[in-house]
Parts: structure tokens; C-alpha cells; sequence
């Protein structure tokens, strides 16, 4: 695997995260196929003092993969978020996303499936039934939230883009626009973003790629329009405001394991008998509560791990985490 050498005014991964930081032109579909689509992607300036307003998405199906967990509020989730396209701090991606454009949009496709090209958000919306689905998420900084996304499942969306048998991975790329997204103008990481799944996880049932919280649209700071949620995986995993997907036979290079491979490994399966170098990760915090609020006990893949376990099977998660 090629490592990263970091210019000598980029922050180590230390220095970037901790656990006490404080809390489309044509068709999508055509009788069943599919016809390539460009878009546009424009934009200005950045910073906001008030989020634009999302809009509804209308009547929503209720997934049956959905927690029975108290939901965290929707201040929680939209002030308190992990994107660095905006700023490090927990609250740069509310205060500094206001200008971003997430409208036109378009997804590139390519690698290894029969129908490659650029595809518009909106035929891939009208195209399925949305579902809400009530995920608890966690933050490699032993915090987590109870999030009620809405989404499709991914796997839906790729089964028809016919991946070949080479298709062994699925990598996702975030928009690169520095104009809007002032995080990137600092060479914190290697932008554009990049992340990856194996084409099992991304296959998986549980794996969505969201476009709303609530029954409202993803506001900017939450990764609009388009973002992978993965819930039995650590937070960085779920990329935001995805413009490429790419089908590989090798595993993709991705942002966290490059910029720190003794930190953040490939696959980032919840694993409270893998410590990060830094800190536990055997427990965590709910955000929205006290800061003097006892911990609880992190579960094994998030408390996923009747669905997803069998994707590992000897697999060494200790050293493969």
C-alpha cells in the first residue's frame, strides 16, 4: 500500500482529532436501463449564519432495520457533525456550509460495471421508494448518535448499474469545490475525500446511501445531497456529498487509512476490544445529554453484529480493523 507523505504544514492525525474535543440532464431510468447525464456543479463564496431551509421528501416508508432508541434531536444532529470540508470543529460544518450548492447535482460512475457515465440525483430519487431508517451511529471519538436518516439501500442503486465480476470493491469520492467547502483549502487532508467498502458491505442491506434526516432533505453541514451511511462502522466511513462512485477489483484508496494506517484501517467495523493508539473505544457517550453523564458500553459493530457478522467470517478483526 503506497502511504502518504504529509507536507510539512500538514497536521499529523493526532493533531486533527480527539476524544476531548467539545461536543440531471436525462433519465436515470429507461424502460429499465440506463443513459448517461452531466451536470453541471457551480458554486461561490462559503460561511452561514442560518442554514438554507431543506426541503420535505414527502411520504416515507419505515424500514424494518430501524433502532427502538430515543432519536437525538435535530439540533443535535445538525450542529454537532465530523466534516472537515467546512472546518475541524464540531461546529464549523453548521456555521461554514451556508454557501455550498448541492443543487444541480450529478454522480460519476465508473470501473468495473456495464453501464458507466454521469447520473442525475433526481432520477436516482424518483426512480426508488425512500425509506426512513433509524440508525445509531459512532464517531470513532467514543461518542455517538441516534439518527433517523432517510435513504435508499445502496445495493439497489448498484445492482443496476451491473457491476462485473472484477467488481470486488466500491470506492466514493466527495466533491472537491473550494470555493464553497473553505475546509478544503487547507491541506488538512488529501482532498478530494475517498472512501470504500467491499462490494459485500456495500451490498448489504443495512448500507444506505442517504439523502434526508427527519422527512426533510440533508441539510449542507449533514453531507447534502448524497451520503453513504454504514451504521455497524465508525463515522468517518459514511463519506458525504458523494459525486463518484467507482466500481474496483482492488481495494481503494481512502482519506483516514492514508493519512494515518496505524489509526483508521479499511475497514472501521465498531471493535470495543480494538483500542484506537490514542484511546478506548470500549465505551462512549450520547451526545445531547450531560458532559457528566456516565459512558456506556460500546457494542461490537454498533450493535449490528447479527446482520453483519457473517461478511468477516476469518477475518482477523484485530488486526484487520
Amino acid at each position: 500500500m503506497l502511504i502518504k507523505v504529509p507536507q510539512k504544514n500538514t497536521p499529523a492525525p493526532s493533531e486533527i482529532a480527539s476524544e476531548t474535543e467539545y461536543q440531471n440532464r436525462r433519465s436515470f431510468i429507461r424502460s429499465m436501463g440506463f443513459v448517461g447525464a452531466s451536470a453541471l456543479l457551480g458554486g461561490t463564496a462559503c460561511a452561514q449564519e442560518n442554514p438554507p431551509e431543506t426541503r420535505s421528501l414527502g411520504p416515507l416508508l419505515k424500514s424494518q432495520y430501524s433502532t427502538n432508541q430515543t432519536e437525538n434531536s435535530y439540533t443535535d444532529i445538525t450542529q454537532y457533525n465530523n466534516f472537515y470540508e467546512f472546518g475541524t470543529s464540531k461546529e464549523d460544518p453548521y456555521e461554514n456550509s451556508g454557501q455550498f450548492q448541492p443543487m444541480p447535482w450529478s454522480v460519476r460512475i465508473e470501473g468495473a460495471a456495464d453501464i458507466t457515465g454521469d447520473f442525475s440525483y433526481e432520477d436516482i430519487i424518483q426512480s426508488h421508494a425512500l425509506e426512513e431508517r433509524i440508525y445509531r451511529m459512532r464517531c470513532v471519538e467514543a461518542w455517538s448518535m441516534v439518527i433517523p436518516w432517510v435513504g435508499i439501500p445502496l445495493g439497489d442503486i448498484l445492482k443496476r448499474f451491473k457491476p462485473t465480476s472484477n467488481a470486488k470493491y466500491v470506492s466514493f469520492e466527495t466533491v472537491y469545490r473550494p470555493s464553497e467547502m473553505p475546509g478544503q483549502r487547507r491541506p488538512i487532508l488529501d482532498w478530494p475525500y475517498r472512501e470504500g467498502l467491499t462490494i459485500e458491505e456495500a451490498m448489504h442491506p443495512l448500507t444506505i446511501l442517504a439523502v434526508g434526516i427527519f422527512d426533510k432533505s440533508l441539510p449542507n453541514q449533514n453531507g447534502a445531497p448524497l451520503r453513504l451511511v454504514v451504521p455497524w462502522k465508525y463515522g468517518f466511513k459514511s463519506i458525504k456529498s458523494i459525486n463518484k462512485i467507482g466500481f474496483t477489483e482492488t481495494p481503494p484508496a481512502t482519506t483516514w487509512n492514508d493519512a494515518g494506517p496505524n489509526e483508521y484501517g479499511f475497514y472501521a467495523n465498531v471493535n470495543p476490544e480494538v483500542d484506537h493508539p490514542r484511546w478506548s473505544q470500549a465505551r462512549e457517550r450520547r451526545i445531547g445529554g450531560s458532559l457528566f453523564d456516565a459512558k456506556q458500553p460500546t457494542l461490537m459493530f454498533n450493535g449490528y453484529a447479527d446482520e453483519v457478522a457473517s461478511l468477516y467470517s476469518g477475518l482477523d478483526l484485530q488486526r484487520n480493523f
